[in-house]
């Protein structure tokens, strides 16, 4: 059972070691960045949609997102602004939980239904369209052809990436919701609806959902995952 635990321990370790790695690789590290800024994106137009209009979603090739959306009400501005990174730090966690439920084909699904989402109503931008292209390709060649330890093995990988940089990106905006609260983007913003909520306290906030997450998501994969 050591032993077990101790081989899980390190397979851990070496696939967040090399999603950290990849998304901080020149080139490709900002292009597998976007996974998590597709669900980032997605929560926001997800929760607009419930008081509101998505007009369109944008990603970038510098990993950057952004959705552009009507609200009519204060309530609907305020929560679509909160879901983001609430939303993409959940991603993670269903990610490595459907792993360890060795459900790796519906998380598939669920990948591709997300892309499809996205490419039939809000992504429009000639790279988004790209980088939703190509990576609906990637998860269909899993699908299809890739074998079962392959498949495990990458979707392992996508599910680290998205761990790794929720905590990253969720770090970035505390960061500068302290040096730039202005400029602290979806912090900024809840600063600016809720008035007597500071930006920092909302960047501290986006910052312990996403450990809090990261952790469950590693515990629920540390116990099930045998790839």
């Amino acid at each position: 059972m050591r032993f077990v635990r101790a081989n899980l321990s390190l397979k851990f370790f070496i696939f967040l070691i090399a999603a950290f790695l990849l998304i901080h690789a020149p080139l490709i590290g900002n292009y597998f960045r976007v996974i998590n800024t597709l669900f980032h994106e997605s929560g926001h137009a997800l929760v607009a949609l419930m008081g509101g209009k998505v007009e369109r979603i944008s990603l970038f090739m510098n990993s950057e997102g952004a959705t552009y959306s009507r609200q009519t009400t204060w309530i609907g501005s305020f929560v679509t602004s909160m879901s983001g990174y609430i939303f993409s730090s959940f991603m993670a966690f269903l990610s490595f939980l459907l792993i360890g439920k060795k459900k790796q084909n519906l998380l598939i699904d669920i990948l591709l239904g997300f892309i499809a989402l996205n490419l039939i109503f809000w992504v429009r931008n000639p790279y988004g369209v790209f980088w939703l292209l190509s990576f609906a390709l990637f998860f269909l060649y899993l699908l299809i052809k890739g074998s079962q330890g392959l498949r495990n093995h990458l979707l392992l990988l996508i599910a680290s990436v998205l761990l790794v940089d929720s905590i990253k990106s969720s770090y970035e905006i505390l960061y500068l919701s302290f040096i730039q609260p202005s400029a602290a983007g979806d912090a900024a913003n809840l600063a600016r609806l809720s008035l007597i909520v500071p930006a920092p306290i909302w960047g501290a906030f986006f910052f312990i959902q996403a450990l809090w997450f990261g952790y469950f998501g590693l515990k629920r994969g540390y116990y099930r995952i045998n790839v």
